[in-house]
């Protein structure tokens, strides 16, 4: 019989790109996620039974162990930039990852790969960085022989980063970003997910490894790159960090006043935090190389995602093309 490996957060951005490399390894899959039916792209990831999406709160034990009982492995991808209701920071991030790590300890799982973030500190002001590193220490105290990967931020087809500032050029001749001289190293989704298939099947011993692509930039650099990319000229203008704390607080405060019914998905006080901060590995860190893994470079991936954010989409070529032709 296959080996079976459940996958919290499967369908993610992260978790989906796990779940189709598993099952390119010839495991069975099992997605948990809190909406199944909004999942169901993952099916034809394999074949027919191979990949399933079920559904698992992950702040509720018997809901956990329903989703670990019978698997080998176990990848934790849950986590959130935002907490909302019930669905806080340290619920999700710290409590809900410890629950994951010390209920496959006890249904007897052999191995347990987590997810994690650069920049997971327990001193921090972040409330986001503090229960990464919470979680970490409690994975690592019910499940010592887990592997932890901690991503800069991450890009590919789906990412939040480069597609969400892509399709604020549209708005305007303005890029407004925070933190313009923040330094980042994006990783390839592709090369995240290829670790955590390393740690499923064993290939990667235990540890933190702190992942990054080849090559570090500032916030304005990447933002540069991004509009060469897609073909546009806008003026990037850096928010002072106590201008993006007053607006942060403002959506914020919009958030809490309507418990949550409109999510504040602009900006974030925690994000503000977060971003006055450098996100690259650290010197001396564990990292992809020590996992066999090359890095790949973003300009051998962003051309194939962010081309539809061009002023001519998928006819830029043809229309560069057809300047080049002579009059007869």
């Amino acid at each position: 019989m296959s080996r079976l490996v459940t996958i919290f957060g499967g369908s993610g951005f992260v978790g989906r790109y796990i779940a189709r490399a598993m099952a390119r390894e010839g495991w069975r899959v099992r997605v948990a996620v809190r909406r199944p039916n909004e999942a169901l792209f993952v099916k034809p990831y394999g074949t027919p039974g191979q990949v399933e999406p079920l559904a698992c709160n992950i702040r509720d034990d018997a809901s956990v162990r329903a989703m670990i009982r019978g698997a080998d492995a176990v990848v934790n991808c849950v986590g959130i930039l935002n907490g909302v209701g019930r669905n806080s920071f340290g619920a999700v991030q710290a409590e809900g990852a410890g629950r994951i790590a010390r209920i496959a300890a006890e249904e007897g799982v052999g191995r347990l790969v987590h997810i994690s973030a650069i920049g997971a500190d327990a001193a921090s002001d972040s409330e986001y960085a503090r229960t990464k590193a919470e979680g970490e220490a409690a994975v690592l105290a019910a499940f010592p022989t887990a592997v932890i990967l901690r991503p800069s931020v991450i890009f590919g087809p789906e990412d939040q980063f480069f597609n969400r500032f892509a399709g604020m050029t549209r708005l305007g001749p303005v890029l407004p970003v925070v933190g313009a001289e923040t330094k980042f190293q994006p990783v390839y989704v592709g090369d995240v997910a290829q670790a955590a298939v390393k740690g499923v099947l064993g290939q990667a011993a235990p540890g933190i490894y702190e992942l990054g692509g080849p090559e570090v930039d500032t916030f304005r650099g990447l933002m540069r790159r991004m509009l060469a990319i897609i073909e546009r000229r806008r003026a990037i203008v850096n928010l002072p960090f106590f201008l993006a704390r007053i607006m942060a607080f403002g959506f914020d405060m919009v958030q809490a006043l309507t418990l949550g019914l409109v999510e504040n998905r602009m900006l974030t006080r925690d994000q503000v935090r977060n971003l006055a901060r450098d996100n690259v590995v650290s010197p001396g860190a564990k990292g992809l190389a020590d996992l066999g893994i090359t890095p790949t470079a973003m300009e051998a991936v962003l051309p194939d995602y962010l081309w539809r954010f061009r002023p001519s989409g998928q006819f830029a070529a043809i229309k560069r093309s057809a300047k080049n032709l002579k009059k007869f």
